[in-house]
């Protein structure tokens, strides 16, 4: 058997919350990144 601490639900979903802010961010800012790509890319005025 291996030596596992107890199930603890509140450090579950603390994670859980951590790793959807970082997914949150990481997505934010490949949206930010398209996005100056192509106004780069078009111009200001298109």
């Amino acid at each position: 058997m291996t030596n596992q601490p107890p199930f603890d639900e509140t450090e579950v979903r603390r994670r859980q919350k951590v790793r959807s802010r970082i997914m949150a961010l990481g997505l934010l800012a490949f949206v930010a990144l398209v996005f100056g790509i192509t106004v780069a890319k078009l111009g200001i005025w298109g």
